[in-house]
């Protein structure tokens, strides 16, 4: 039943997308260029339809079959698909998406402004035209280009933490916070590659990893699992479970979780479940909380407060996937230092509006990015790697989280 809910809703939210970017651009090239529209801009929007509209079709054939058969069938890993059929529409998708916005603001400031509006509305009808043509043209290059950027980079984002009571074995010790690596098709060797070189290169003390270490598919297991091996830091690389390490077998989340669990294993790298760990690092100790908190398995309660309530240490790190409230109060509750965790993406598709930009991550939490104050705790969330539904990263360049600890 959730997989027909999920298709209509993607059909409605594509259509109505469509409708009004369309409407929005027709209007204006027939304001600014009347010749243009009657002949060009007619073949031109069934063009850019038919290739838009050709990726949503398969998938909704193979979504049909998998509500009616019960299994679902992915399309198959290619070059040529990739470039031709899904990266097309989720750049095109992303541009709707994003001039859509802007035009909806338009539409919203007439509507404040309509009894000026209407009395100008003729005068005003080649300026708005221009505005949306404007619109549309710096967007399609900004869009493309910025998603390769945001492909092909990643950023290092240095967090100095400072705390009076800080051991002074811990001053400048260097703890890296990764998340969300999400080894599939267009996370590839070289892409894990480059984002761990850059880990090891800033010769970390610590590194935890904040789960996700796949998209969806067993067969990345052991690619993302020998690339995370090759981790180096001088007390230890470990990880806690994140949503999509339930998700290499859909009909088996603790096989999937045991096999993920086991690969790291394999390469020195313990993946943690509700558990907690102890650093020592010569005379003063780190005690890091690992809580496993997912789509899949919300943690209970009384789990939560037996990890929470009797952690000690000179510092305290509480280490999960997501940014939750319910962990966030716990952790705020027992006196922890650090939170850390990913999930989010840094919002992986965030459209430019004014003073700030819009994601659909919104609609989930408030902690999408950076740095965040609860009392004397500090939460990071990292935006991490790696990508989910859409293959692309938007106005969200991959980072990674450099923490470096000092006495205040």
């Amino acid at each position: 039943m959730w997989i027909i809910i999920r298709v209509l809703a993607g059909i409605a939210l594509l259509a109505i997308v469509e409708i009004y970017f369309i409407k929005k651009s027709g209007k204006a090239t027939r304001t600014l260029f009347p010749k243009l529209y009657k002949k060009e801009f007619p073949i031109a929007s069934r063009v850019f339809l038919i290739w838009l509209n050709l990726y949503p079709v398969v998938l909704i054939l193979l979504y049909t079959y998998a509500a009616i058969s019960g299994d679902f069938i992915s399309l198959p890993e290619s070059k040529v698909l990739d470039y031709l059929l899904i990266y097309p529409f989720w750049i095109l998708f992303v541009l709707m998406m994003q001039a859509g916005v802007l035009f909806l603001l338009i539409d919203i400031l007439k509507l404040v402004l309509f009894p000026i509006y209407k009395k100008k509305k003729e005068k005003l009808l080649k300026p708005e035209a221009a505005i949306v043509i404007f619109i549309i043209a710096f967007f399609a290059i900004y869009v493309p280009v910025r998603i390769i950027y945001d492909y092909n980079t990643v950023s290092v984002r240095i967090v100095n933490y400072t705390k009076k009571s800080l051991p002074q074995d811990f001053n400048n010790f260097k703890i890296v916070l990764i998340a969300d690596l999400q080894a599939d098709e267009f996370t590839d060797d070289a892409r894990l590659d480059n984002y761990l070189n850059k880990v090891n290169n800033l010769n970390p003390d610590l590194i935890l990893i904040a789960g996700d270490f796949i998209t969806s598919s067993p067969k990345y297991i052991n690619v993302s699992a020998k690339h995370v091996g090759k981790l180096k830091a001088k007390y230890g690389v470990y990880a806690c479970i994140g949503d999509h390490d339930n998700w290499a077998y859909r009909s088996n989340y603790k096989r999937s979780v045991t096999e993920i669990e086991n690969a790291l294993m394999k390469n020195n790298v313990p993946m943690l479940d509700n558990t907690r760990k102890t650093i020592t690092v010569d005379s003063s100790k780190i005690n890091i909380t690992f809580v496993t908190n997912t789509y899949v398995e919300t943690i209970k309660q009384s789990v939560l407060d037996t990890l929470t309530s009797n952690s000690s240490g000179d510092l305290k790190i509480f280490l999960a996937h997501q940014p939750r409230q319910t962990l966030i109060n716990s952790a705020v509750k027992n006196n922890y230092d650090l939170y850390l965790c990913g999930h989010t993406h840094g919002g992986q598709v965030s459209l430019v509006f004014p003073f700030r930009y819009l994601t659909p991550t919104m609609f989930e939490t408030k902690y999408i990015r950076g740095n965040f104050n609860f009392g004397n705790m500090l939460m990071i969330v990292t935006r991490g790697l790696g990508m989910s539904i859409a293959p692309i990263r938007y106005n969200s360049t991959p980072e990674i989280t450099l923490i470096v600890l000092n006495k205040k």
